[in-house]
């Protein structure tokens, strides 16, 4: 077995298990009942799904310089996703969107 096929196959995973979880929180935004469920489905599934299919092209890219740029891609979305969910979150907050109570339905 040659260390390409491992690399393909290594790679063609992390692509597949990002699609996973992009898909899973495209579910989590569609199925959960309140604003800040949905908010954390997004906001993780967002992280890990990019994190895997970057992952994956990082295996593939055939210079450093396409490397680089993944990586800055990368360390740009980490920092700005958890970010991004925290501002609409207080911005919800602030607004008024309450939290469930303790046993209350949330549908």
């Amino acid at each position: 077995m040659s260390v390409s096929l491992l690399i393909d196959v290594a790679s063609g995973a992390l692509v597949l298990a990002g699609c996973v979880f992009v898909v899973s929180g495209g579910v989590g935004l569609l199925r959960f009942p309140d604003f800040y469920t949905r908010t954390h489905a997004g906001s993780l599934t967002d992280s890990a799904g990019a994190a895997l299919l970057i992952l994956g092209l990082l295996l593939q890219a055939e210079s450093w310089q396409s490397a680089l740029r993944l990586v800055l891609i990368m360390l740009f979305m980490m920092l700005t996703g958890p970010t991004a969910a925290h501002a609409l979150a207080q911005a919800a907050r602030r607004d008024g969107e309450r939290l469930p109570a303790e046993g209350e339905d949330r549908h």
